[in-house]
């Protein structure tokens, strides 16, 4: 575990994206960005992060895609994994659970929820 615990955010949505890093930046943590899931997929070796929040509908490889392959993978599956996203459905979140995610935020959400959520998860890996 990084100290500070290293964030990965991942979402196409630049606003929203901004929001997360900034209010997670705020409470101490160390954020890194990628804009979809084949850009997560490649910076999870490098960076190793603690945990990562990660939005369902984005281009080239979706949310619930790249949250299965991180967690079928040993080297990653530990890593929790915060879904923050519109979809609010009760089908949406059994799609998010049977992906592996250990959280799910929708959209809009309240940043103190966002980072309690965060804390959370990682004092529970420690």
């Amino acid at each position: 575990m990084h100290d500070p615990a290293l964030v990965l955010v991942v979402d196409d949505a630049p606003n929203v994206r901004e929001l997360i890093r900034v209010n997670l930046t705020l409470e101490g943590f160390d954020v890194h960005v990628a804009v979809d899931g084949e850009q997560a997929l490649e910076l999870v070796g490098e960076l190793d992060p603690d945990l990562i929040t990660m939005d369902v509908v984005m281009p080239r490889i979706d949310g619930l895609t790249a949250a299965s392959r991180l967690k079928a993978d040993p080297r990653t599956s530990s890593i929790p994994i915060v879904m923050v996203t519109a979809r609010a459905q009760t089908a949406d979140r059994e799609k998010g659970h049977r992906a592996g995610v250990d959280a799910y935020l929708t959209k809009p959400f309240e940043p103190s929820e966002l980072v309690a959520t965060v804390r959370n998860l990682l004092d529970a890996r420690r």
